[in-house]
């Protein structure tokens, strides 16, 4: 009984071993077209993303130097309170770490920008915002 048990083992170890042998290939060639596949996708993704940030940063610059310039024509056209905003706002624009995405405080950052922004542009009671940036979760999952 104990050689009968060997031939079945043996019968059927070779069609297991054919099946991990396919198994272990495909992976390999699917982990390796995925990471040809994956970089690509992560540049375009990091471009994308890049992009939109720049463009929101530059939104905000924007609206810093038209009211820096108007600062600077009528020095009572804002109230000390918001000269010392929009100044404020001018700084964490300037702080922003382009040159390093992968800083930990971008996001921190992003938010007190558009806080700062908030508060201005209420103190001003202005309807301003930047259009570009979604507002919905659902928008933000069909952009990617």
């Amino acid at each position: 009984m104990d050689q009968k048990h060997n031939n079945e083992v043996d019968f059927l170890e070779p069609s297991v071993l054919l099946d991990e042998t396919h198994y272990q290939a495909g992976f390999k060639n699917g982990y390796n077209d995925g990471l040809v596949t994956g970089k690509e996708e992560a540049r375009q993704v990091g471009l994308k993303n890049g992009f939109q940030v720049g463009e929101e940063l530059g939104f905000y610059q924007g609206c810093v130097d038209v009211w820096m310039s108007v600062v600077s024509i009528d020095q009572d056209a804002f109230s000390a309170r918001v000269r010392k905003n929009i100044e404020q706002l001018a700084a964490l624009v300037r702080s922003y770490p382009l040159s390093n995405p992968e800083d930990e405080q971008v996001q921190d950052i992003m938010e007190k920008i558009r806080l700062k922004f908030r508060v201005i542009t209420a103190s001003l009671g202005a309807k301003l915002e930047y259009q570009g940036r979604p507002t919905s979760s659902k928008q933000d999952v069909e952009d990617l």
